[in-house]
C-alpha cells in the first residue's frame, strides 16, 4: 500500500512539473527563445507550429490526468486497491506520453536550430535547474525512511 501511495505522489509531481512546463504558451517561448538563439522569421513560424500541436496534444493528456488523479484520490479514499493499482498505471501511462508529446516537441525544434543555436540552447539548458526531478527525488527519499 505504501508502494502505491508512493508512486502515485511521485507521478502525481513528475505530472505536475510537465504540465507546468506545457502551461507556457507557445507564443510566449518563442519570443524568448527568438532574444536568446536568434531565430529567423522561418524558424520562429516552425517552432510556433510545433509548440502549438505539442500544446494540443499536451493539453488533451493534462485532461485525461485530472481525471485519473480523482479517479486514484477516490480509489485511495475508498481503499480500493484493484482501482489504485489500475488508475496508478493509468498515471503512469499518461506521465509517459506527456513526456514522449514534450520530447518529441524539443527534438523537432532542436532540428530546425543552426549548430551555433543548438550550442547556446544546451548551454542555456545546462544552467536550467531540474526542479521537478529535484522535487521527485526529495519525496522518494522522505518516503523511505
Amino acid at each position: 500500500m505504501k508502494k502505491v501511495m508512493t508512486a502515485a505522489v511521485l507521478s502525481g509531481a513528475l505530472a505536475a512539473g510537465l504540465m507546468a512546463q506545457s502551461a507556457i504558451r507557445p507564443h510566449n517561448y518563442v519570443q524568448a527563445m527568438t532574444a536568446k538563439l536568434g531565430l529567423s522569421t522561418e524558424q520562429q513560424s516552425q517552432a510556433t507550429t510545433i509548440f502549438n500541436n505539442a500544446r494540443t496534444t499536451e493539453s488533451t493528456l493534462h485532461t485525461s490526468m485530472k481525471m485519473a488523479q480523482q479517479g486514484l484520490s477516490d480509489a485511495v479514499k475508498s481503499n480500493n486497491p484493484a482501482g489504485m493499482e489500475q488508475l496508478s498505471n493509468t498515471v503512469g501511462s499518461l506521465t509517459a506520453q506527456m513526456t514522449l508529446a514534450h520530447a518529441k516537441a524539443r527534438a523537432a525544434f532542436y532540428q530546425i536550430l543552426t549548430p551555433g543555436q543548438r550550442s547556446t540552447l544546451e548551454q542555456l539548458e545546462s544552467q536550467r535547474p531540474r526542479a521537478q526531478w529535484r522535487h521527485a527525488r526529495a519525496g522518494s527519499q522522505t518516503s523511505s525512511q
